[in-house]
């Protein structure tokens, strides 16, 4: 199988089934955790799994899949109180389970522009993925890290940008009154580091690292459309003063 079979399957088991011994089958025994959730290696999750509450489930919205990286966006319902947006990627060596990192958000049921945070197309759709994957990294350089809001038209669809961020309306005037109110708020969107790009057809993720008020990891996920970015999601969580592990967030 491919690895975005296998690391379907492996959730499934674990997180669908909640089966610990799945463990065995697809975590590798030198697994490496960037969760703020868990600590490293394969029985912290074993641990997690065998844990699980009722009625706790993994609804799946999509997945991308770029060379031994595997991104999976859903929701987690019974981690918490509320259920949970998540983007969790995981890289695979030699058919198991080598690595993975994640970012949760709580679900947001009012958003601004009525869209969920996790609808919308379901799986990449076939497009160039190296240019979409160059276009989406030119735009991480001079609109999120460079902040050159003059090109943004450059980069972003003037008619047709569908959001998915709860506090911004869609469109370039949508996301343009979320981000006045932010910088309102003190909170500034300020991109650092851009850790991971993963890209697939016409659907590009960007896992980076900044400041949203607070030091916060961004994750970002983008659909382009003939040469623009025409829809994102995003999950921006804090980064916590401290971990399970020694590994880092990112």
């Amino acid at each position: 199988m491919d690895n975005k079979e296998l690391v379907l399957k492996a959730a499934g088991e674990l997180f669908g089934d909640k089966d610990p011994s799945a463990v065995d089958r697809w975590v590798a025994p030198d697994y490496r955790q960037h969760s703020s959730l868990i600590a490293d290696g394969p029985e912290a999750l074993r641990g997690l799994v065998a844990n699980l509450p009722e009625g706790f489930r993994y609804e799946l919205a999509r997945v991308i899949a770029d060379g031994d990286l595997v991104a999976l966006h859903g929701v987690y319902h019974g981690f918490g109180p509320q259920p949970l947006v998540a983007f969790d990627l995981f890289r695979v060596t030699d058919g198991k389970l080598a690595e993975h990192w994640d970012a949760l958000t709580p679900v947001v049921e009012q958003t601004a522009s009525g869209r969920s945070q996790t609808d919308g197309p379901g799986r990449p759709a076939t497009a160039d993925t190296e240019r979409n994957r160059a276009l989406v990294e030119e735009f991480a350089q001079r609109i999120l890290q460079d902040a050159d809001y003059s090109v943004l038209t450059d980069y972003i669809s003037t008619e047709t940008y569908l959001q998915h961020n709860p506090e911004a309306a869609d469109g370039l005037d949508g996301f343009g009154a979320a981000a006045a109110k932010w910088a309102e708020q003190g909170k500034n969107l300020v991109y650092k580091t851009v850790h991971k790009v993963v890209a697939e057809g016409d659907l590009v993720l960007l896992q980076s690292e900044g400041e949203f008020g607070e030091p916060v990891a961004y994750w970002d996920l983008f659909r382009v459309r003939d040469g623009k970015i025409v829809e994102h999601w995003v999950v921006i969580a804090p980064v916590p003063a401290a971990l399970p592990h020694s590994n880092g967030l990112f």
